[in-house]
């Protein structure tokens, strides 16, 4: 009897909130957005909520993917040796996943996606730093969302990207510019080792990276191409391109 080939597996790190005050243990949460995009791909949405570092050997060999998703906290400052700010919004727990989640993910040639926070990851993760309040650098832009604006208005395209001529950036968007949402506080300030940055804000932020000389897919974005994927032909062809090379990551894998 035939079996039924199954989806590319996608590890999606939770994030841990407190979203009620009567349950002091917590939440481990996912917004519905990226693995409602991720199933739209053809693949196949997965969750460790109680993953910790020593369990990454074991559960990295049996995903195809690994998508580090935009959240509301901040990566915590000491990471980058710098002091948290009053103001932050902090998830320690899936702060010390995925360091090392990325580089586990590079080592072993597993399809990486980092986006918005998940970019950040992925330079912190490498030895880079991050601005902690863009909106308070001289000569930054506010990059962040309009608060108390519906979702359809925060998710909106903000700013253009610059995109590096011959880059995968550049293939996906049809061009080298290209418009972007932009919902982040935090933002590069120091390139993590093996990055290139090849997408930036008009104000010279790097906005996407590629992981030099990695085996597998390994980008990351600072915008969410997960919103509304359908209608902007940028966002669908940069997780379409994820989305391939998770598939022929899984082929990999059953043919080992």
């Amino acid at each position: 009897m035939a079996t039924t080939r199954h989806r590319p597996l996608i590890w999606l790190p939770a994030c841990h909130r407190h979203l009620d005050l009567n349950d002091p243990g917590g939440y481990s949460v996912l917004a519905d957005r990226y693995a409602l995009a991720v199933t739209a791909l053809g693949l196949q949405p997965v969750l460790f909520p109680m993953a910790e570092v020593e369990d990454v050997p074991c559960l990295l060999p049996v995903v195809d993917g690994v998508l580090l998703t935009g959240s509301p906290s901040n990566v915590e400052a000491s990471h980058f040796g710098a002091t948290a700010l009053a103001t932050d919004l902090l998830d320690p727990r899936r702060d010390k996943l995925t360091m090392r989640l990325v580089r586990a993910s590079l080592e072993r040639g597993v399809p990486l996606f980092g986006v918005c926070r998940g970019l950040q990851e992925m330079n912190v993760a490498l030895g880079g730093s991050l601005y902690q309040a863009l909106h308070d650098q001289p000569g930054m832009m506010d990059h962040r969302e309009p608060e108390g604006e519906p979702l359809e208005v925060q998710f909106a395209p903000r700013h253009d990207v610059l995109l590096a001529a011959g880059s995968a950036f550049a293939e996906w968007a049809g061009g080298t510019r290209a418009q972007v949402n932009s919902l982040h506080g935090q933002g590069i300030k120091r390139l993590g080792e093996g990055l290139v940055a090849e997408a930036h804000a008009p104000d010279g932020l790097v906005e996407g990276v590629r992981v030099e000389g990695a085996p597998s897919f390994a980008y990351g974005v600072q915008w969410h191409p997960e919103w509304h994927h359908d209608r902007h032909p940028f966002y669908e062809r940069t997780l379409r391109a994820f989305a391939a090379a998770c598939r022929e990551h899984l082929q990999q894998r059953e043919g080992a």
